[in-house]
């Protein structure tokens, strides 16, 4: 062999169930007619799938052949694919390099239509013309808008595949084809905002990577930061103020449970041997990162001039991995004058204690253009939990249905964080409100059913069965199993579990077990024989329930990847 000669290794390996690889017979799909198959890479599974350096810091290109049956569809996150119809073998290459984490395939009953001159949607059937009519014509409008602030698309298409109820996240930034979870099609606001923050990560964590698992700021941050220019660009700044306000609502809400001086709360987090990289996975990581780029970003005076230094970093590094200096270091030689005024040593705001100080940010944004739409949720939660409740005849006039969906949930949530309510507040709240959030996508009923079930509210339990029993993603079940066995309806939950358990995917069934098995004596066995090994964000999801002794709301920690 020649020095600096190419060659070839071939490794020919079997692999056993894992935690990347889901498996999913047909009655756990949308149309119950064939089997379902996905992977989730993020953040360390994919040695589970194949084997590579599962490493951040390694990035390469790769080449698949994946052969299936009749009638099953094979999608990879790849630049280029054939399909050899006669053999049934289907063939992809991904051209430039990324991180073993972000290789994904997904086969199942899948059809497309295109929503854009390099967009498709993939989806079930019977899901196929609900995604065509929310994303139609709009993904190219945000793609058009990143590009503007940040530089060309360069992986050519961007698909989106719909994945059933299973999926143990919100979305992720597979490139060239996102994967989002089907259950968010019904919620318009949060649908257009996980899509956007994975088109950002085209730019922020797929072009240029976090080298280490201890820095994941560096995508997510970023990308939290580049979806709401897009936002702001393409909604108004009102709207991209409200849903931040929204989210850091949500990182106090942990921040005080987690406790202010908790290591997780730092940006550059010790990674301990044998820690899995996504229990370190939080809102810090986005939230808290996301505030040290705006702060950031107001250093330079103007949005756009620090928009010109994210073009010039992304030209830089792409198809590459950085650590936080890389990314420091440029910013203060892309502004020589901010480097002159020693701007990484200001008292109280150093770039070294933005990324090891535990607790809150050191800077927040302001978000004054938000005031329009947050004030009336302010005001009407101010009416609802001000004593003696005297006001319950204005409060009542508000009609939630005129409202935004951030409006709504920011509203709930506050409700959540104050409860329990005296018992008087609960039902007026019940009478006036009810009826009207019965009718409201999803994101809005858990939050008024775990209003329900914290407060102990009887009359509407009824609407937390049902809802349970028409769920199968753990994203709307876990928060509802959590408070029913935090309080004092577990043998309500085990009911209702009981009844339901056969729709619901083993590795889900199995959390849900171990929730309700808190404090009880092991509940009887159930078939999981196809159980497999937790992924990395049912990992997250069990570790942080355990700290917090299950006060803590799940969709709060895992946002979306």
């Amino acid at each position: 062999l020649q020095p600096h000669q190419p060659f070839q290794i071939i490794v020919r390996y079997t692999t056993a169930d894992g935690p990347a690889i889901w498996w999913l017979d047909p009655e756990l799909t949308y149309g119950n007619a064939k089997p379902f198959v996905f992977t989730q890479g993020h953040s360390v599974c994919n040695r589970s799938f194949f084997p590579c350096f599962d490493t951040p810091a390694v990035k390469c290109t790769y080449s698949a052949t994946v052969k299936a049956p009749a009638g099953i569809q094979v999608l990879m996150s790849a630049t280029q694919s054939s399909y050899l119809e006669e053999e049934g073998i289907y063939q992809f290459y991904m051209e430039y390099p990324v991180p073993a984490y972000l290789v994904a395939l997904v086969a199942g009953d899948l059809i497309h239509a295109d929503i854009g001159p390099r967009s498709r949607v993939w989806a079930e059937p019977c899901l196929l013309p609900t995604a065509i009519s929310k994303l139609s014509g709009i993904v190219e409008r945000w793609l058009t808008a990143a590009e503007s602030l940040y530089g060309p698309y360069i992986w050519g298409r961007y698909d989106i595949v719909f994945l059933p109820p299973s999926f143990p996240i919100v979305a992720m930034e597979n490139p060239c084809l996102t994967f989002i979870i089907s259950s968010i099609l019904e919620s318009d606001e949060f649908l257009i905002i996980d899509v956007i923050h994975e088109v950002a990560h085209s730019w922020f964590g797929n072009a240029v990577t976090n080298a280490t698992w201890e820095e994941m700021w560096l995508s997510e941050g970023l990308a939290t930061y580049a979806q709401r220019r897009i936002t702001t660009e393409t909604y108004g700044a009102a709207f991209t103020c409200l849903e931040t306000a929204f989210r850091l609502d949500a990182l106090h809400r942990q921040m005080k449970l987690l406790g202010e001086d908790n290591p997780v709360s730092k940006l550059q987090v010790k990674l301990e041997p044998g820690v899995n990289p996504s229990n370190l996975m939080n809102l810090f990581t986005y939230e808290k990162g996301y505030c040290f780029v705006y702060y950031l970003s107001q250093l330079c005076g103007d949005p756009r001039h620090f928009d010109s230094f994210l073009r010039a970093y992304i030209e830089k590094y792409k198809f590459t991995s950085v650590v936080a200096q890389d990314l420091l270091d440029s910013f203060l030689n892309f502004f020589p004058e901010l480097k002159e005024q020693c701007v990484e040593s200001k008292a109280g705001l150093e770039f070294e204690r933005w990324l090891n100080a535990t607790g809150p940010p050191l800077a927040e944004p302001d978000l004054s253009q938000g005031s329009s739409l947050t004030r009336p949720v302010e005001t009407l939660f101010k009416l609802w939990t001000t004593e003696p409740l005297d006001s319950v005849a204005a409060a009542s006039s508000v009609d939630l249905t005129k409202w935004r969906t951030f409006q709504t949930v920011l509203f709930l949530d506050r409700l959540l964080d104050g409860s329990p309510l005296p018992h008087e507040v609960i039902k007026k709240l019940s009478e006036c409100y009810s009826s009207q959030l019965d009718s409201m996508n999803a994101e809005i009923r858990i939050r008024w059913l775990q209003i329900v079930v914290r407060n102990d509210y009887y009359p509407d339990l009824y609407k937390v069965r049902r809802f349970l029993e028409n769920q199968m993603s753990r994203m709307y079940t876990i928060p509802l199993y959590e408070d029913l066995c935090t309080g004092t309806l577990k043998s309500f939950a085990l009911e209702i579990f009981y009844q339901t358990q056969n729709q619901l995917h083993p590795n889900l069934r199995k959390t849900i077990q171990q929730i309700l098995s808190q404090g009880l004596n092991p509940l009887p066995a159930i078939d999981t024989t196809a159980v497999t090994t937790d992924t990395p964000a049912m990992v997250l999801e069990d570790k942080v329930s355990e700290a917090t002794n299950g006060a803590i709301s799940l969709r709060d920690v895992n946002v979306s990847a």
